[in-house]
């Protein structure tokens, strides 16, 4: 009968997908109970932990919102956030445009492209510890940097012992090690780009400065919006450059004490998890404004629709 052959069809048909998927599923498992294990339960566990007057020695009691209160009136926190947004203007203002600039310039060279790509991509690979280490000989007072601030007659600079030039000094060495592998990003898209645009160009009589303007800039847009919120992101989360180098300091105004340092001493140096927590959630809380601000931002530049 036609309708049986149609019903023998379609139940196959329906068998079939489900084997696929199921074996999609067999092959996404592991990863999905690893992410469940790993990522997902800490991620729950941390923000009930800030509920709780959590102990190591005793049992957890719950607390409700006395973490969130004690820590958002602890003065230490108002000024990790002040010492973060100051490493977040200073890395981007330095750190965002730094990429881009060394793409296009590495596109227009015609010979040793290769050398330039990896002599700025080099630092990305390095451990954090190594370029610690190595930068804190350039910051000393018989460093690198004193010795060519002596060539030129200038007298040396405190760098991380200085509270003014601490901060500055951490993020010269943050965008040091990361500007190479953001440049690789820029410059990828860039060598995307067909040549007949700029052949275009320079047959209309087009200057360096207005290819520049009207065909590479446009084409990176897409590209600068992503990174632009990733290295927000990345900044807001800054740890391991002042914990390695200034461990906040120097002096008692704690001028590179950033938030996720302070977390760290809430819950390894005063061992009170329940601040940790609570200041951890808090960041999470801002991260997430943040990104959601900017998605929103990007759209309505671009003329998308905004749900």
């Amino acid at each position: 009968m036609p309708g049986n052959r149609g019903l023998q069809a379609l139940s196959s048909a329906s068998a079939l997908y489900r084997q696929r998927h199921l074996t999609g599923l067999a092959f996404v498992a592991p990863a999905l109970v690893l992410f469940l294990v790993f990522a997902a339960w800490p991620i729950v566990r941390s923000f009930i932990i800030g509920f709780q007057d959590y102990s190591v020695v005793q049992g957890p009691a719950w607390a409700g919102m006395a973490n969130f209160e004690r820590v958002v009136t602890d003065p230490m926190f108002a000024r990790a956030w002040r010492n973060t947004g100051h490493f977040v203007v200073l890395a981007l203002l330095l750190g965002f445009p730094l990429p881009i600039l060394l793409a296009v310039a590495i596109n227009e060279v015609r010979l040793g492209q290769s050398f330039l790509r990896l002599a700025f991509y080099l630092p990305a690979i390095l451990p954090i510890v190594v370029v610690a280490l190595m930068w804190e000989r350039f910051y000393a007072q018989s460093g690198l940097f004193n010795a060519a601030l002596g060539a030129v007659g200038a007298g040396p600079a405190g760098w991380l012992d200085s509270p003014r030039w601490a901060m500055p000094s951490l993020v010269l060495m943050a965008t040091w090690k990361g500007a190479g592998a953001t440049m690789l990003i820029y410059l990828a898209a860039l060598q995307s780009l067909s040549s007949e645009l700029y052949e275009a160009a320079e047959i209309d009589g087009a200057s360096v400065r207005r290819r520049l303007w009207h065909i590479t800039l446009p084409h990176l847009v897409p590209h600068m919006q992503i990174i632009l919120i990733l290295q927000l992101l990345g900044t807001l989360q800054v740890f391991l450059e002042p914990f390695l180098m200034t461990n906040g300091g120097p002096g008692e105004t704690q001028p590179t004490l950033t938030v996720l340092l302070l977390i760290y001493r809430y819950a390894f140096t005063d061992w009170h998890l329940g601040w940790a927590a609570a200041a951890g959630f808090i960041l999470f809380t801002v991260l997430v404004a943040v990104a959601v601000f900017q998605r929103w931002l990007s759209r309505r530049l671009t003329g998308e629709a905004v749900l």
